[in-house]
């Protein structure tokens, strides 16, 4: 299969979630991309109603390339847990709930609550006894766009188990209690620039890489 290649300058990263942006980032900067947010853009955020991780990828890129003329990055991921068959899967951020915090007087601000989704995995593999699987994996779906409709997808995987309780505050979402297969320290335990190397995330940036450079 021949690859669309991706020119260097403007890329919109159409996300929101400034966790997976600044991890986006991070990856495309050594290509003389210059990467920006459908936030920084004021885009709106398109309703995800895919049922696998490539179709609400190919939504967000789609949306984001059109409203902005300009190549656009999407990245669908979740977390994927054997025992509860798959689940939480593409509606990952869903079972984090929207939560609004406090911060300075007038500094409100609306997150998700990832320590409640945590407990709601946990809670599920408690319920089937000691001796459950705990195997699980973190899945990535990049879908790149470009304003005339043209898309490609790429999709990575890490392999790994779950522990609780969360440990670690260096990563966002499930990272507190995902182990990597080898590895005894958590996605949060590790210091973001050699989860990078690891991720789920870097596994299907190394396939875009290869496609589109």
């Amino acid at each position: 299969m021949t690859h669309r290649k991706l020119e260097p300058g403007k890329l919109v990263i159409a996300s929101h979630n400034a966790g997976k942006v600044r991890e986006i980032r991070a990856l495309l900067e050594p290509f003389g991309i210059e990467p920006i947010s459908a936030g920084d853009l004021g885009l709106p955020e398109p309703e995800e109603t895919g049922t696998t991780f490539a179709e609400n990828a190919l939504l967000k890129a789609h949306a984001s390339a059109s409203a902005s003329c300009l190549p656009a990055l999407a990245d669908d991921s979740g977390l994927e847990v054997a025992a509860l068959g798959g689940r939480p899967g593409v509606y990952t951020a869903d079972w984090a709930e929207r939560q609004w915090f406090e911060g300075e007087p007038g500094k409100n601000w609306a997150g998700r609550d990832w320590y409640m989704a945590m407990g709601k995995v946990e809670g599920l593999l408690a319920e089937q006894g000691p001796d459950v699987d705990r195997s699980a994996r973190f899945v990535c779906t990049l879908a790149l766009a470009w304003p005339d409709g043209h898309a490609e997808l790429f999709e990575g995987r890490a392999e790994g188990s779950l522990t609780w309780p969360p440990r670690g505050k260096l990563g966002f979402g499930y990272d507190p209690v995902f182990v990597l297969t080898g590895n005894a320290l958590t996605f949060a335990e590790i210091d973001p620039a050699d989860k990078h190397a690891i991720s789920h995330r870097a596994d299907a940036f190394a396939k875009l890489v290869a496609g589109a450079f």
